[in-house]
């Protein structure tokens, strides 16, 4: 970030009151650090779902293939959630498929 750019930023900051000085001193640190820092890589401990479209991407197939897959038990549906009909696949699962496709894909 370019100084004249944290210098309107900490302007911005001091005119706030409902800023105490901690916070600007923390958020300025912040804004100072290196982009590599700052981009830490995200884990999520939830499984994630994937749509059927999707899954037909990953694997270079068509949603008839994806589709067959799933009737054939090879990929379990799972319901997406707050969705009543909408069902998707785990990427775990699609990326096992691909990992070790065992001459399917």
């Amino acid at each position: 970030m370019l100084p004249t750019t944290l210098q309107i930023v900490k302007c911005g900051l001091q005119a706030d009151p409902t800023l105490t000085p901690a916070d600007r001193t923390r958020i300025m640190a912040v804004l100072r650090q290196p982009a590599a820092l700052k981009s830490a890589p995200v884990t999520s401990t939830e499984p994630r779902l994937i749509r059927r479209a999707e899954t037909a991407r990953r694997l270079s197939r068509s949603l008839r293939f994806v589709d067959k897959l799933a009737a054939a038990g090879i990929l379990a549906k799972r319901k997406l959630p707050g969705r009543v009909r909408a069902s998707g696949f785990l990427a775990s699962d699609v990326d096992a498929l691909i990992q070790g496709g065992g001459g399917i894909v």
